[in-house]
């Protein structure tokens, strides 16, 4: 393990800065596997994320990790040995940022997520790519070598106010700008609206911003739990007050009828609109299809069965 440094880190969106701790450290192997039903495999080439969104489920590293920092001001950037045999991962799918942006803005400056790619050419892996960047810009062409790549790009609002309290990534218009681009390339895209916040994130407004220019739209609740949990609560009861008694339902008292009526909701709006909707599935068709699939990712048995039993309960 290196040094560490601190230094100021200026959002490239807003006016917010932070001090970053930064260090070098030493992992035994990039790859490793995962429990991600998309994914068998996962790569992430730092600890920690400059984007310090404040719903961060991936905070939860800190306990792994030794860090004691705030979520957002740290980042450990990996060392690894070289990858031996690559195409040993021939087929076999690799999702790239599951507990980290790899396209967070220092990228740019370490190139670990490009030193992966590099490292695994020719290994005909299957690769998901997740993230709020549009750095990933930089290397469509060596993405677009891996059989039949997919790249998501998170959105869970439109509204540029409202990303800018959440999160230090790119813009909302970056983000969409870049996904086109990539769609436009033949590379297949995914809009991950996630997390979705009750009321405040515009489903249905997001996905007719997004409809030409991905193949697939997976939807995911916010779901709050450890130290941000009062952190968004909070946010809630002072920007939307309005909100603060469903939010409390929800994550107070576990009450899931919200989902269970979005769920419906999107179900009759991809029936008249002539969209494929699927609950906690994922075709990974190789052909683009026509129109995106979109796919409901809201731990949808158990609330099923919750407002099930909610139902029950009223009779």
């Amino acid at each position: 393990m290196s040094d560490s440094k601190k230094e100021p880190m200026a959002s490239k969106t807003d006016n917010r800065q932070v001090v970053m701790k930064i260090q070098e450290i030493q992992a035994k192997s990039i790859v490793n596997k995962s429990n991600l039903p998309i994914a068998g495999f996962s790569v992430n080439p730092y600890v920690g994320c400059p984007h310090a969104c404040r719903y961060c489920y991936a905070s939860f590293m800190k306990r792994f990790t030794n860090h004691s920092e705030p979520w957002g001001t740290f980042l450990d950037v990996k060392n690894w040995p070289p990858i031996s045999r690559p195409e040993k991962y021939q087929g076999k799918t690799i999702i790239l940022g599951s507990v980290t942006d790899a396209y967070h803005p220092l990228e740019e400056r370490y190139g670990r997520t490009r030193m992966f790619l590099e490292q695994m050419q020719g290994s005909r892996a299957n690769l998901i790519l997740t993230t709020k960047s549009d750095l990933i810009l930089r290397d469509l062409e060596l993405i677009r070598t891996f059989p039949d790549p997919l790249v998501a790009w998170s959105i869970n609002t439109l509204d540029e106010r409202f990303r800018a309290d959440m999160d230090s990534a790119a813009t909302i218009g970056q983000r969409l700008a870049a996904m086109k681009t990539f769609h436009d390339a033949g590379i297949r895209t995914t809009c991950f609206i996630s997390p979705i916040f009750p009321v405040v994130t515009d489903v249905f407004s997001i996905i007719e911003r997004v409809k030409q220019r991905c193949d697939y739209i997976w939807l995911e609740n916010l779901n709050l739990r450890g130290e941000y949990k009062s952190v968004i609560l909070d946010y809630i009861k002072s920007q939307h007050s309005d909100l603060l008694p469903l939010y409390e339902d929800i994550y107070l008292k576990k009450e899931n009828r919200y989902w269970g009526q979005l769920d419906t909701q999107v179900a009759s709006y991809a029936e008249s609109n002539g969209y494929l909707y699927l609950v906690a599935e994922e075709p990974f068709q190789k052909r683009k299809p026509i129109k995106p699939i979109i796919i409901n990712y809201f731990y949808h048995e158990r609330i099923r069965q919750s407002e099930k039993i909610s139902k029950l309960s009223e009779q």
